[in-house]
């Protein structure tokens, strides 16, 4: 039984980290942390847990909890987990961190986007991005999570950048993302009165997503929109980029699906997706289109922010590094209607 820990277990990620691993056939969740909760029981703060764990939130006691755990995912803002990670990997503990702070390879491109210098530069080669789809991190000790968007994104793209089929200077992605992908924290743009009944575009041609997307599939510069939108949780990414052979959508849902053979959390499908189909669920619904008129590719990604764009994808990774099964603790349908 692998014995997994969390450290921030009172945001969003953590909570949901928390109920896949309670539920998990070959995993047993050993602690939880929070600075904010500390004492309290995890039911009582989240009291959908009631009747189901007894857990109560530890403070982050990094050396004593160590040896309580052979991996911990840490559910942090950005700047945090760079500071911890190294003390666990010391101990022989497997990571896998949900913030930024590992995404990228480069310490300057991290300080130019999130304005942190970065305090574990000898660690950037050494993670692996984790989007299993496509990189491999069954040999992983630190793990970084992507982030929501970028996994949605990334997803979509990929086998069109993969198989030369579009002009990669001419890439744009409209992205929508239910509340839950802000965080906790209550902002102005968040506030139910200003979000509720309204659809907004935020951080345009800025948002911290962007270069992970150009980084993880590689040789492409893009333009990135995201909108709130008045929903709890999903994210639909609308992908638009100029084709440079000619094809139809037959084919090109067969070069989708000859991609993702064998990958069973990527659902290709000739119908449009929803945030809905693939609510709670670790699934991405993708699809693809053709405009004959413009000779433009549009590809349609649907995930769960908080489950393939975060907590769910982290397990994910966990199976693959402890070689059990890919889906165990995940094969969850989505919650329909």
């Amino acid at each position: 039984m692998i014995k997994a820990g969390i450290i921030g277990g009172s945001g969003y990620t953590g909570e949901i980290l928390a109920g896949l691993l309670l539920r998990h056939p070959e995993a047993e969740l050993a602690w939880v942390t929070s600075e904010s909760h500390k004492g309290k029981k995890v039911a009582e703060v989240y009291p959908h847990f009631e009747s189901i764990t007894n857990l109560v939130f530890q403070s982050p006691d990094i050396d004593k909890l160590s040896g309580e755990a052979d991996v911990v995912f840490i559910a942090l803002p950005n700047g945090m987990a760079m500071n911890i990670a190294p003390k666990l990997l010391a101990s022989g503990v497997k990571v896998v961190d949900l913030s930024a702070d590992f995404r990228f390879k480069s310490a300057d491109t991290y300080k130019e986007w999130y304005k942190i210098d970065h305090a574990s530069k000898n660690l950037l080669d050494k993670a692996v991005y984790g989007l299993p789809e496509i990189f491999d991190v069954s040999g992983a000790s630190l793990v970084a999570n992507p982030g929501c968007y970028a996994t949605a994104s990334i997803l979509g793209l990929y086998p069109l950048v993969k198989k030369g089929l579009i002009d990669t200077n001419m890439v744009v992605i409209d992205a929508k993302s239910g509340m839950s992908g802000a965080g906790k924290s209550l902002t102005d743009e968040t506030h139910f009165a200003n979000c509720n009944d309204s659809i907004s575009a935020y951080k345009i041609a800025s948002h911290r997503h962007t270069p992970e997307i150009e980084e993880a599939v590689g040789g492409l510069k893009l333009t990135f929109t995201p909108h709130y939108t008045p929903m709890t949780r999903g994210i639909l990414s609308v992908i638009y980029a100029k084709s440079k052979k000619a094809s139809d959508e037959k084919a090109l849902l067969e070069v989708y699906k000859d991609v993702y053979k064998g990958k069973p959390f990527v659902r290709v499908t000739g119908k449009s997706p929803s945030t809905k189909q693939v609510y709670g669920s670790n699934y991405c619904d993708i699809t693809v289109r053709l405009d004959k008129r413009t000779g433009n590719i549009i590809v349609l990604s649907a995930i769960d922010n908080l489950m393939k764009g975060a907590s769910g994808q982290a397990v994910q990774s966990m199976n693959i590094i402890f070689g059990i099964d890919e889906t165990a603790g995940l094969d969850i349908v989505p919650i329909y209607p």
